[in-house]
């Protein structure tokens, strides 16, 4: 049977980089970020390869990602970084968890779930050195230090990491970097004078793992770089490969006479009389509808334009009088060694980021594994 389109990861690539970006900070350990289904690669096969390449801790979004590696049957270190109310947070505590909380609040709920859980829980105090985002505050952060010294003598709590979040790190340069290492510094120095002794002290993503030695610390936690695309792609790919192939069969080709219109609201009109592929992937499956007739994929050994509006579940490309037939393989992007467009070159043609293109491919797509640490392919 031929599948429509089929997203190919090299599970090779995805080791390979992390090794490499372990090496990039120095022999750091490296917690993996695998949260929105590894970054639309698969969670569980990614966090996999990741720990063959020498991650040593893996972070996630949501408490879901993380129950859902520990039912899948990974056993490292687990961080969710992403906590609010209301979670079940005694799931969390006895499939040894890990919590990032910033609010006094949060750590209270915490707290009590650790108590239904009969076990203390670990957590993260996450400082908002300037983001803005989520984190305590300079004004909250010594409610947060009290609240979760407070749980661990009560044996509720074990304040076992500090962290924080770059906001311009992609930007090595913006001052903002100085200004809130300086700040995670401070917020660290105060918890460990008042009495919390963490593990692991952490702030740095890709872009900081790759420019900023200072914002090290004791775990860096690399995440679009691992996928082999580059936070910093104006300053090259830093020897990393692309993990993610995204390819379709070609549906149908027809002849067309010169001023046939192509597809929704027929915004491409053929120039003359030429030959059209219809490719069986579209916005349902992650291809974006504002790339109508101005992304790029490889067809017939040659970049194509998309022709016309992208549609739910397809989109036309014209190829002119070259040869193409039902069921030749399209690449939309991959690494580049074909010359097929990369994740990258989509991203630029689309204003935004390579992270938006890779995470926003459908689940109707079946994820293709090959290179897996085991040595076997699957799908």
């Amino acid at each position: 049977m031929t599948i429509p389109a089929r997203a190919l990861i090299d599970l090779g690539a995805i080791s390979a980089n992390v090794a490499l970006l372990r090496e990039r900070a120095g022999g750091v350990p490296a917690m993996a970020m695998v949260k929105a289904d590894g970054y639309g690669h698969g969670i569980a096969e990614v966090a996999r390869a990741a720990l063959a390449g020498g991650a040593t801790w893996l972070g996630v979004a949501r408490l879901a990602e993380a129950l859902h590696l520990r039912e899948a049957g990974l056993t490292a270190p687990i961080l969710v970084c992403l906590c609010g109310p209301g979670e079940p947070y005694d799931r969390a505590v006895a499939a040894d968890v890990d919590l990032a909380a910033g609010s006094a609040g949060l750590l209270a709920e915490i707290a009590a779930a650790a108590d239904r859980a009969g076990r203390p829980a670990r957590v993260h105090l996450k400082a908002d050195t300037g983001m803005s985002r989520g984190g305590a505050g300079p004004s909250d952060w010594p409610s947060l230090v009290d609240a979760a010294l407070a749980g661990q003598a009560a044996g509720r709590l074990r304040a076992v990491g500090l962290m924080s979040h770059l906001a311009c790190a992609d930007e090595p340069d913006h001052p903002a970097n100085a200004a809130q290492l300086r700040a995670f510094a401070e917020a660290a120095d105060y918890a460990e004078k008042a009495g919390i002794h963490p593990e692991v002290r952490h702030l740095a993503n890709s872009a900081a793992l790759l420019t900023i030695p200072a914002a090290r610390y004791d775990l860096v936690r690399p995440g679009i770089a691992m996928y082999g695309l580059s936070p910093l792609p104006e300053r090259g790919a830093f020897g990393l490969r692309p993990a993610m192939t995204l390819s379709a069969a070609v549906a149908l080709v027809k002849r067309v006479p010169a001023g046939s219109g192509v597809s929704y609201g027929m915004t491409y009109t053929t120039g003359r009389e030429t030959t059209l592929a219809v490719v069986p992937a579209g916005y349902g499956d992650g291809v974006p509808r504002h790339g109508s007739n101005l992304l790029e994929v490889l067809a017939g050994g040659r970049r194509r334009r998309i022709a016309g509006r992208v549609c739910m579940d397809q989109f036309v490309i014209d190829l002119g009088d070259d040869p193409i037939a039902a069921g030749d393989e399209v690449v939309l992007f991959g690494p580049g060694d074909r010359g097929e467009p990369t994740a990258q070159d989509w991203a630029g043609a689309l204003g935004t980021i390579s992270y938006e293109i890779v995470t926003r491919i459908g689940a109707r797509v079946p994820r293709v594994y090959e290179g897996r640490p085991d040595g076997r392919a699957t799908s």
